[in-house]
């Protein structure tokens, strides 16, 4: 996850620590929105994906926002330090960059399951 953070970091404009816990909270919405099977072959294509997606859990056990779905990751992300933008472009980059790892096939299929995601990508 380093090439990702580091794309986040110098095309978004976030720090490493809110690009880490940014794609966390992405990761974790997929997980929780997305086809188990489809979500489950991307993770496993992205190295350290385990681990931020294990950082997150620890973060929501801490208590939450109650709020689930797209708005929920959005308020996530903007709890971390992001604005509305960076939370779009912190989006694009990371499908984008998925895309790259697990095909658009594999992606189409996650995006397509989660109404409402298309309109963010």
């Amino acid at each position: 996850m380093d090439e990702l953070v580091a794309r986040l970091v110098a095309n978004v404009g976030v720090d490493q620590s809110a690009a880490e816990k940014a794609v966390g909270i992405i990761l974790d919405f997929l997980q929780k929105e997305g086809p188990p099977d489809k979500v489950q072959a991307l993770i496993d294509k992205l190295p350290g994906a385990e681990a931020l997606l294990a950082a997150q859990s620890e973060a929501d056990a801490g208590g939450g926002f109650g709020m689930g779905g797209l708005m929920g990751a959005g308020t996530k992300m903007m709890a971390a330090g992001l604005s509305m933008g960076q939370v779009q472009g912190v989006t694009k980059e990371t499908i984008a960059y998925a895309r790259e790892k697990a095909g658009e096939d594999t992606i189409g299929e996650i995006v397509g399951s989660i109404p409402g995601l298309g309109q963010f990508i």
